[in-house]
């Protein structure tokens, strides 16, 4: 059912939640010594820089989707498959981060009931949810997201070899994602994750 106000009071969320995520990876592969995404202007936390606009769509309307990834140099990289790993985790841990930090602030704004509008802290919980989301989805080990990134730095993969694995990740993620948001079939528990971490922090 289509929900204009909801859809309104995710979209701060959604804005922040990539934009941060995308940042944390440019701001990490800089520090490691690659400029590449620096060069390319996604240094910043615009989001105008960082927002695909058929990925934010998807988000919106079907509730999973994407921003443009950051692109590194592996030549600028001083230890390859170490820095790789960094980079990739500093997307979904900046997440994690942000979802605590708005979970506490939902927590102050709730103990001392100072009449804020509900609206607001509304928007504000929906963007600690989307926050914890981008992080647990974003740590699965499928190809193209940071979670294959990790593992795939254990391992001394040829690149040949990866560019395979993301070949068939990409469509098998597309489907398992489709069919749990169409077929209401639970095959990612990520809502479940999120929630229970939610409970821990509220």
């Amino acid at each position: 059912m289509f929900d204009l106000q909801r859809i309104l009071h995710l979209i701060p969320g959604i804005l922040l939640g990539l934009t941060v995520h995308e940042f944390c990876h440019a701001f990490t592969a800089w520090k490691l010594g690659d400029n590449t995404a620096r060069d390319q202007g996604r240094l910043t936390l615009n989001p105008l820089k960082h927002i695909d606009p058929m990925g934010f769509l998807f988000i919106v309307i079907a509730g999973f989707g994407w921003a443009k990834p950051v692109q590194f140099d592996p030549g600028q990289l001083r230890n390859f498959r170490r820095d790789k790993a960094l980079i990739a985790a500093a997307g979904p841990l900046s997440n994690f981060v942000l979802g605590v930090l708005l979970i506490y602030i939902v927590k102050a704004m709730l103990h001392f009931d100072s009449g804020f509008p509900n609206t607001l802290i509304n928007i504000l919980f929906y963007a600690a949810f989307i926050n914890f989301a981008l992080f647990v989805f974003n740590l699965i080990p499928i190809p193209p997201l940071d979670g294959s990134h990790i593992v795939f730095s254990g391992f001394n993969f040829k690149p040949e070899t990866e560019n395979i694995f993301r070949k068939i990740g990409v469509p098998i993620l597309f489907v398992i994602l489709i069919v749990q948001n169409f077929a209401k079939v639970t095959i990612l528990p990520i809502g479940g994750i999120v929630r229970a971490i939610i409970r821990v922090f509220m």
